[in-house]
């Protein structure tokens, strides 16, 4: 069968801003929110190079949206580099995909895989493509398959439509074989998740920081491209591709970024769309709402369903607040619903419970990865 390389613009995936418990970084992250990103680069510098995990990641965004400093990849590389040698997950996921970006695809590869075993997104995209044309990942059609269809279920569009395309190229045994691996591949994206969350969990600070907030660095313009492995090509011309109504309208702007390419051997080439990024441009500051009152934690064990979302793990108590807070205002599916601090030993788990089943929780964690937050289904 010929094959062919495609290649495509796919933006880097664009994460929740980092905000831990320093006074200047969490500065940093409200000028950003008002919209002075000069002033938020400002505030992070300093720290940045002084070492700060969360300040380098965050200039690495900076750098890498152009915002507040002009856009340099090299720059945001660097940052993200030096923030992912620490441990920082957001930055070992943005630099696996813009070292992917610069062609050191055999350097950015432990990274996707690492990222696509926590159950990223895009990660599992790019990892099921290689592994389908056996480029820089060993050929295995049943768990591209997986991949893909794992991708396409979080609602990433270009997953979607590499779906349809697999679904005419692997045999319908390796297709059901690829179906048959996802409830461990999701097992093993749980435990890899709460396993990386738990060993980089900081101890309580003394005293405890006040709540810090949290912000998002949605954007609608295109971010970094990088193509992605070739495909092999089907006999006949691909079907005409649609992306799910759920994904955001900035899918159909960057898809039309895609073009073709031509393939190795000279076989034609097809076009594929690339993800969006996720969220939207940071909407002008309001006059601030009455403040409601906090939520009472819920016992751990309440409820008779055993299906819970987790949406991270945290040292700091208060942290773990905060976030809900930001939460029940950025997303409507979380808004009124309950927190729930699990505690771990010294880990405050934050979680919330009351679903009637595990496809009503994945729903709510669909839903909130698609606007960058992580997010995972866990039993108790």
């Amino acid at each position: 069968m010929p094959s062919f390389r495609a290649a495509a613009f796919l933006a880097l995936p664009l994460l929740a801003l980092a905000a831990p418990a320093h006074a200047d970084v969490k500065a940093g992250v409200e000028a950003w929110q008002a919209g002075d990103y000069q002033q938020a680069v400002a505030e992070w510098r300093p720290l940045a190079v002084a070492g700060d995990a969360d300040a380098e990641f965050n200039l690495g965004q900076a750098y890498k949206l152009g915002r507040g400093v002009p856009a340099d990849l090299g720059q945001a590389e660097s940052w993200y580099r030096r923030a992912a040698k620490q441990g920082h997950l957001q930055a070992e996921d943005n630099l696996g995909l813009i070292l992917f970006t610069a062609n050191k695809r055999d350097e950015a590869m432990p990274y996707i895989k690492a990222s696509a075993a926590r159950g990223e997104p895009r990660a599992q995209y790019v990892l099921g493509t290689a592994m389908f044309n056996g480029d820089y990942a060993t050929k295995d059609w049943p768990r591209a398959y997986a991949l893909t269809k794992r991708a396409s279920d979080a609602g990433l569009g270009i997953a979607s439509a590499r779906l349809v395309q697999l679904d005419n190229l692997i045999p319908l045994d390796q297709r059901q074989a690829g179906l048959a691996m996802l409830p461990a591949i999701e097992k093993d994206e749980a435990r890899a998740r709460l396993a990386t969350v738990n060993a980089a969990a900081p101890e309580p600070a003394k005293p405890a920081p006040s709540p810090i907030k949290t912000a998002s660095l949605p954007v609608s313009t295109p971010g970094a491209t990088y193509t992605p492995p070739p495909v092999i090509a089907p006999a006949k011309p691909a079907p005409t591709l649609s992306t799910p109504a759920a994904v955001a309208a900035a899918t159909a702007a960057s898809e039309a970024t895609a073009a073709a390419t031509a393939a190795k051997g000279g076989a034609p080439g097809t076009t594929y769309a690339a993800p969006p990024e996720s969220g939207k441009l940071p909407p002008k500051p309001e006059p601030k709402p009455e403040p409601k009152p906090v939520k009472a934690a819920v016992a751990v064990h309440a409820g008779t369903s055993p299906w819970r979302a987790q949406f991270g793990a945290f040292g700091v108590e208060a942290n773990a607040r905060s976030l809900w807070k930001s939460l029940e205002k950025s997303y409507p599916a979380v808004a009124g619903r309950t927190p729930v601090y699990a505690k771990a030993g010294t880990v405050t788990r934050l979680q919330t419970a009351g679903f009637a089943s595990k496809a009503d929780a994945e729903s709510l964690c669909a839903a909130v990865r698609k606007g960058g937050q992580a997010c995972l289904v866990v039993s108790q």
